[in-house]
């Protein structure tokens, strides 16, 4: 086996990426204040952005779900990876050379099976690139000429050819130091009955890239009549490539959809193709699947959900067009955006629109029009006889049961106007009052089923929006409150000891454990205490909080010193006097808290009470009160 990395790599590594660019390859990031970023959270579902990250500490936290933590700790988990596996992709972004402790530098075939799979499908990529040029592929050359790409368009998206033979990308793979198990765990190569052949054969290849751009699949376009395969063959699930989690063209289209708070959804890769050449660069598809909702998760990190997002779906106005654009209704509301549907003239799709009438017409197909939520309802009311009674009353039933699953109670009441139009009912009341009614028997439904929806209990925190988390739960002792003003405190000089040491130090060093009251708190103070003290981040921040983020003794309490070294302050300036008062007020309650033990033992006692042991309660009653006296008298310089 490789080594273990060299530590001063490690760190060499979490100091040449910036947090904020490698998060932003999956998210949009916009300006929260206090020289943070928020966004909204990749690890778990909400509405408003809660998910802060502080460039100038390397950290990460979501006060939704309570993730947190470096650059590292943010690509592991969001790309299932290994610390080592995770260290090595980033070092080959910013162009270290890693060392090994044992057995010097690492050989390629012992790194991380995604990183082997990544670097598999850009060997092949490579490939299939060089094979567009061959002989062979001017079958491939035509179709791609015959559909209005030149060279150049072809070299942009990457499209190259698979050779008709059977194993010529094994055998490439194979002499670039590839394994036959890592090339069927890859995909690219299948079991044949003398060993591995290619998958992929005599076709034309459009790489599929993830979000962060690296090559995970492909698609492959038959070509020839005596092709017996689908006429679109993908790459099978691997470990690295989910059909149902990958957008073509993501990689491409990410920072125009996020600058323009807008995308274009299409049927396939030509499409993106004749779309990003017209000028719409926001245009990404679906790989061989249904637009769904870990489709919908990625775009909504990118749209970050403002008011004027807009999703444009591009659906065929054939019966499997409409058939895709219910099944994207009824996903709509995952979205805040407005989402809308695009049908071109006579059911063209963006590529042969683009041929019959140029690039000007795709740039007018997507002009938003046509709510989607329309479109879909008018679908189901046009297969009824709305002449009739009847025909009215069937097809009030079906779209009233779809209008009813929308949430938000003013939306459900205007879509159900609008409906009431479609059928063609004058009582507008009447349509709202039964969509309203199949709403409620549909919440009583879940309710009975257990189905309840609701989030875990818990605190709302300052700085965070206002919704359910949850508080720690170690050491044991009462929960936090921030309606405390102890607690409110504690947590101002944590921060300040985690973002600003150079303001509290040295006097925060000297602080026990048990002057924090909140348990979290007291959990966070000793992680400090074990990492050497504030005094350590007086030289250099991140290495100092990577210190207290290792000294924690486990993720709750690692989430919570994340989240402290990212929340903004809230006094308005932070400077010196700022800081002096926070520590004052914790040392002032805890000192009046020394006082009140000792005063209530001494009452308790009563008279039997030693006269020596008195004597000295008393005495020490005394020399706190005066500490006390100076400590408001005189603030931080009484410390």
């Amino acid at each position: 086996m490789a080594g273990r990395i060299n530590d001063d790599d490690v760190k060499a590594v979490r100091d040449a990426v910036p947090i904020d660019s490698v998060v932003s390859e999956y998210l949009q990031l916009r300006n929260a204040g206090g020289g943070n970023l928020k966004g909204l959270c990749p690890f778990h579902d909400e509405k408003s952005p809660s998910f802060q990250v502080s460039p100038s500490k390397g950290l990460f936290h979501c006060f939704g779900c309570q993730e947190g933590g470096d650059t590292l700790a943010f690509v592991m988990k969001i790309d299932h990876l290994t610390f080592s596996e995770t260290v090595e992709r980033l070092a080959a972004k910013a162009g270290i050379t890693l060392r090994y402790e044992e057995g010097g530098y690492n050989p390629s075939h012992q790194r991380g099976e995604r990183i082997r799979l990544i670097e598999a499908h850009k060997a092949a990529a490579q490939f299939y690139v060089e094979q567009l040029d061959s002989p062979e592929a001017e079958i491939g050359r035509k179709f791609l000429a015959g559909r209005g790409f030149d060279q150049a368009a072809a070299a942009h998206f990457g499209v190259g050819y698979s050779p008709a033979g059977w194993d010529h990308l094994t055998r490439y793979l194979r002499g670039k130091g590839f394994s036959d198990k890592e090339l069927i765990t890859s995909g690219l190569s299948q079991d044949g009955r003398r060993g591995p052949i290619d998958r992929f054969r005599g076709r034309l290849m459009w790489p599929i890239s993830d979000t962060s751009g690296e090559i995970v699949g492909f698609g492959a376009r038959k070509l020839r009549d005596d092709d017996n395969g689908p006429k679109y063959l993908n790459t099978p699930e691997t470990s690295i490539y989910k059909k149902s989690q990958v957008l073509y063209g993501i990689d491409l289209a990410k920072k125009d959809i996020a600058k323009a708070s807008r995308a274009v959804v299409v049927e396939g890769y030509t499409d993106v193709m004749a779309c990003h050449l017209a000028g719409v660069t926001t245009a990404i598809a679906t790989c061989g699947t249904a637009f769904g909702n870990d489709h919908i998760k990625i775009l909504r990190r990118l749209l970050m959900d403002n008011g004027s997002a807009r999703v444009i779906f591009t659906f065929d106005g054939d019966a499997a067009g409409q058939k895709a654009a219910l099944r994207a209704f009824e996903d709509d509301q995952k979205f805040a955006a407005e989402t809308y549907i695009a049908i071109a003239p006579d059911s063209m799709d963006p590529c042969d629109l683009r041929l019959a009438k140029g690039d000007e017409a795709v740039r007018d197909l997507v002009e938003p029009r046509t709510p989607l939520f329309e479109f879909a309802l008018r679908q189901i009311v046009r297969r009824y006889d709305l002449e009739t009674p009847a025909g009215r009353a069937a097809a009030l039933d079906e779209a009233a049961a779809v209008v009813a699953k929308i949430k938000t109670s003013s939306v459900q009441r205007e879509v159900a106007v609008q409906l009431a139009g479609f059928v063609g009912i004058l009582d507008q009341e009447f349509v709202v009052h039964r969509v309203a009614q199949l709403a409620h028997w549909a919440r009583k439904d879940r309710n009975n089923r257990g189905d309840r929806g609701t989030g875990p209990g818990g605190l709302s925190r300052p700085g965070a929006p206002q919704q359910t988390v949850q508080a720690p739960t170690v050491p044991s002792g009462p929960a936090l409150n921030l309606r405390s003003p102890a607690h409110r405190t504690e947590r101002e000089l944590l921060k300040l000891a985690l973002q600003k040491p150079a303001l509290v130090s040295p006097a925060f060093d000297a602080y026990g454990i048990d002057e924090f009251t909140a348990p979290p708190y007291a959990a966070v103070r000793q992680c400090v205490a074990d990492a050497g003290g504030a005094e350590q981040g007086l030289a250099e921040t991140r290495e100092y909080l990577v210190a207290v983020l290792d000294a924690a003794p486990n993720d709750t309490v690692r989430n919570l010193v994340t989240e402290l070294a990212v929340e903004v302050f809230h006094g308005k300036s932070i400077d010196e006097t700022y800081a002096g008062m926070q520590l004052v007020q914790v040392r002032l309650r805890a000192v009046d808290r020394r006082i009140n033990d000792v005063q209530g033992s001494l009452a308790r006692l009563g008279s039997n009470v030693a006269p020596d042991d008195l004597a000295a309660a008393q005495n020490e009653v005394w020399v706190l009160q005066q500490y006390a006296q100076s400590l408001r008298a005189n603030g931080a310089d009484a410390l």
